[in-house]
């Protein structure tokens, strides 16, 4: 309820930036590999399908808004749907799609075992994933290859060593995180 002002001012200023649909929507993979609808607010102008599914800072998709919206995680608020559907948890293992999660080896399945989260340790280690992206000839190959083993590896520790006082710390230091983008990020 306390959200709900922020819903609107977004969706309007998402609406007026660009058209198309507010809300984003893709097929992503959760606890014990089951399938589910991950929503997040729509950054990007609607074009042809690409089979890349990362995105950089630099992608011409996105729309004026939708840099805005990415830079301060406001794209991720619809996700808040997701956790009162029970898909999704607000700490775990960030949720991948199938492309990616077919890579995973039987050892890196084991994040499948916990419900996935809208923050983790990789959320707070790769929180500029996509201005890293905008530095690499190839984005998705430098994504599977060397930013993807990086954070199956935290989702691993997290699956762990999870517990109340780590979900926590990783929500606190997730809001910090953002306080600090925020204050210092010009859009």
């Amino acid at each position: 309820i306390v959200l709900i002002p922020v819903f609107l001012i977004v969706t309007v200023l998402i609406l007026l930036d660009s058209k198309g649909g507010i809300i984003f929507k893709q097929t992503r993979v959760g606890k014990k590999g089951k399938l589910f609808t991950l929503y997040k607010f729509r950054s990007m102008y609607k074009t042809k399908s690409t089979t890349m599914l990362v995105t950089t800072d630099n992608d011409e998709r996105i729309t004026r808004i939708g840099k805005f919206i990415r830079k301060t995680k406001l794209d991720e608020l619809p996700q808040l749907v997701n956790i009162l559907m029970g898909d999704m948890s607000f700490v775990g293992p960030r949720p991948e799609v199938s492309k990616y999660v077919e890579l995973y080896t039987t050892e890196q399945r084991k994040i499948l075992t916990v419900r996935p989260g809208l923050t983790d340790y990789a959320t707070l280690n790769y929180i500029d994933e996509s201005k890293q992206l905008a530095n690499v000839d190839n984005p998705e190959e430098y994504y599977v290859n060397v930013i993807l083993p990086k954070k199956i590896e935290y989702s691993i520790k997290y699956v762990n060593n999870s517990n109340f006082a780590t979900d926590l710390i990783i929500l606190f230091k997730t809001f910090l995180r953002l306080l600090r983008i925020c204050k210092t990020k010009s859009f």
